[in-house]
């Protein structure tokens, strides 16, 4: 689905999960059914960020940045929406669509949050495509490097030239 095993190991779990028994179908269908009845509340806001409509409106809560969600859909068109909408409210976090596009577009798949772990530890989207040794960045961490230990070796690698 996405080239990477372990995201495609997650995309398969979290679809497993989703799937659903007649009965659980139908306790859904029950329980949609009484929240219907229910009278309807303000939708969730930030009361610091209020809308337009003066003192007493608030901005709708969205779960992640429509911009985001877009991106990813044109990436991954076959992979559920709520999983989009998780993935895209981790990678809106690291800065804005082009960054994200930037880790995409050098073989970290959107749904893969360990990009967050490379950034964190020092590494670049353009860090991923070096070599060290016979295999890319990306590939050790792939086996499981650890991106502090690419770090080091990236920072040895510069010195050393």
């Amino acid at each position: 689905m996405t080239g990477d095993p372990g995201v495609d190991a997650v995309i398969r779990q979290w679809a497993a999960e989703r799937e659903q028994t007649a009965e659980e179908r139908e306790i859904d269908r029950i329980a949609s059914a009484w929240l219907a009845d229910v009278p309807q509340q303000q939708p969730p806001g930030i009361p610091g960020q209020r809308a337009r409509s003066g003192a007493r409106g608030w901005a709708p809560l969205e779960p992640a940045d429509p911009s985001y969600l877009d991106a990813m859909r044109d990436r991954l068109p076959d992979v559920p929406y709520d999983l989009l909408v998780a993935a895209a409210g981790w990678w809106q976090m690291i800065g804005d669509v082009s960054e994200a596009e930037k880790w995409w577009d050098a073989g970290v798949s959107p749904l893969d949050q360990r990009a967050l772990d490379y950034r964190a530890a020092g590494l670049s989207p353009s860090d991923l495509s070096r070599r060290l040794g016979p295999m890319t960045v990306l590939q050790h961490l792939r086996r499981g490097s650890a991106p502090a230990w690419c770090v080091a070796r990236l920072a040895r690698q510069q010195r050393a030239s």
